[in-house]
Parts: structure tokens; sequence; C-alpha cells
């Protein structure tokens, strides 16, 4: 607690944190026979830097993603991709191995534990595709 206030998410991890996770979880998806179709091949850095700027903001950072692009509307933004349960379960595998990049000092168990438990929310809700059997 500093002067009365307690500090964000983001405080206690800080910017390097987010800019590693997005950064180590972009690198995975370039070559995923999955994901990286989803994304153009030329607009990696920018999909780079707004899931920074998303995940920056929603855990107390600025609020650059706003700022740059509106509300998130994260449904509505995710539409046009074809989200079954492999693309999910590929996303979470993806962002796990991206967040275990990051060590407990940077990163400590509750706050490992609180951005896992977003990312799969979040991962479970974009999903709008039934699977094909």
């Amino acid at each position: 607690m500093v002067g009365g206030m307690t500090s964000s998410f983001y405080d206690a991890v800080g910017e390097e944190t987010f800019r590693t996770i997005v950064h180590e979880f972009y690198r995975q998806v370039r070559t995923d026979d999955i994901l990286g179709p989803m994304y153009p091949e030329d607009d990696l850095e920018g999909a780079e830097d707004r899931l920074r700027w998303f995940l920056v903001q929603y855990w107390g950072g600025p609020a650059e993603f706003n700022a740059r692009r509106g509300h998130p509307r994260l449904r509505m933004r995710h539409a046009q991709f074809r989200i079954d349960t492999a693309a999910r379960d590929r996303w979470l595998e993806l962002m796990g191995n991206a967040m275990a990049t990051i060590d407990k000092e940077q990163l400590p168990d509750e706050h490992r534990a609180a951005m896992w438990e977003h990312m799969e929310r979040v991962a479970h809700m974009l999903v709008n595709t039934p699977d094909q059997f």
C-alpha cells in the first residue's frame, strides 16, 4: 500500500511482464497450424500490440487500448474468426507456454493464478463455432 492506496495488478507485475507474455505467445502463433492462419502475416506486430494494450488496460495499466481502438468488444472483434474448442484449447496452450516463461519473482503465484483464470474465461467466451465431428 502506497500513500493509502493499493497498487494495481499492473503496478505489481510491471509492463515488462505483459510485454514478454504477449511476445512469447505471438512467437508461437507464427508457426501454429490452428492459430497462425487466423493472423495476417503482415500484422502480427499489430496484433501483439493490441493484445498487450488490452491486457495492460484490463489489469490496471494505461488505457492505451481504449485510446487507440475504443471499447474492447471482444466477441464482436473476434466474430470474423472461426473459433471452436480446438482453437480455444490451442490458444490456451500457447498462452500457458508464454506465461511459463515468466519467473515467480516477476509473476507471483497469486497473480499468475488470477491472470490464468482471466485467460481461461475469455478463451471460453470467444468460442463461436460448433466443433465439427
